[in-house]
């Protein structure tokens, strides 16, 4: 059987030497395929060359905002952590100010204190972004339902301080802490001679003696009970502070309040006199807790 062959010619001008070239067709038929191969490769190569080219502004945009959202990312994590602090902080003043008052701390204001913030190291700045959304952003979330939590119960914590603070507030202003008036004790609480049977008697309270128009004042906050002619202590002022106590002040030359007016510490109710049984021109001042006369003297702070 006879071989088909191909044979191409290289004719040369001149006088040179004719080349020829003979090969079979299935070689040609490999050579033919595989230069077009070779361009369809150098095709596909240069496409994908030129997608790359035009999309290589947008991966370095996208690069940059990686960048970005990561260092964004540790800042808020590192304000997360800042706020937990500055929240302990609040917490563990809140708690000093519970012991020094002594109210006792709620089961939750103790969990409150144990709560931790995020990481610390997972905000070096070596960490690659993925690193920072798996690990960090985690903790974020968890740090910011942390903090909705410690806001919720401190939120209450504080509200329970802050009435128990006025209330502390309301009883310091309620509590007789001055002296009434002017002068020097010419009488004081407890057992004496009496200076008109001449018999030993209770004095349930303190006698200040000055001159007649002397203003006497509210040692504390409260509302006059009652300002009217005692008999024995002669003109009388009575006063309720709530907290059940009450203040009394007898032989009063004048009335400067009414009976159910509210008074503040400081304000002038009355006036020394010598109204009633007395030697001279006195105040005579009770201080009663719970409707028994106690030393007034405890309370005077001034």
């Amino acid at each position: 059987m006879v071989s088909k062959k191909t044979t191409i010619l290289f004719i040369p001008r001149g006088l040179h030497k004719v080349r020829k070239i003979s090969f079979s067709r299935g070689a040609l038929f490999s050579l033919l395929f595989f230069i077009f191969i070779t361009l369809l490769s150098v095709i596909w190569f240069a496409t994908d060359y030129i997608k790359i080219k035009t999309k290589m502004p947008e991966l370095q945009y996208l690069k940059k905002e990686n960048k970005f959202q990561k260092t964004h990312i540790i800042a808020l994590s590192k304000k997360i952590n800042q706020i937990n602090q500055a929240m302990a902080k609040l917490q563990k003043f809140e708690h000093k100010l519970r012991v020094m008052t002594n109210l006792e701390p709620s089961k939750q204001h103790e969990e409150l204190l144990a709560v931790g913030g995020s990481n610390e190291s997972t905000l070096a700045s070596g960490y690659q972004l993925e690193e920072v959304h798996k690990g960090l952003i985690k903790q974020m979330h968890k740090s910011l339902e942390d903090l909705e939590r410690k806001t919720a119960i401190a939120s209450i914590s504080q509200s329970q301080l802050n009435d128990f603070l006025k209330e502390q507030k309301s009883i310091l202003a309620c509590t007789p802490s001055i002296r009434p008036t002017d002068g020097w004790l010419s009488s004081g609480f407890g057992y004496r001679i009496s200076p008109f049977t001449n018999r030993r008697e209770f004095h349930k309270g303190i006698d200040i003696a000055t001159s007649i128009g002397t203003p006497v004042i509210a040692p504390a906050d409260g509302l006059v009970a009652d300002a009217y002619n005692n008999g024995n202590f002669g003109k009388m002022i009575v006063i309720n502070h709530g907290y059940n106590l009450k203040t009394r002040y007898g032989h009063l030359s004048k009335f400067r309040v009414k009976k159910r007016q509210h008074v503040k510490r400081g304000q002038i109710i009355g006036e020394v006199g010598n109204t009633g049984r007395c030697t001279g021109p006195h105040l005579h001042y009770e201080v009663l807790l719970d409707g028994v006369p106690v030393n007034p003297l405890r309370f005077i702070q001034n």
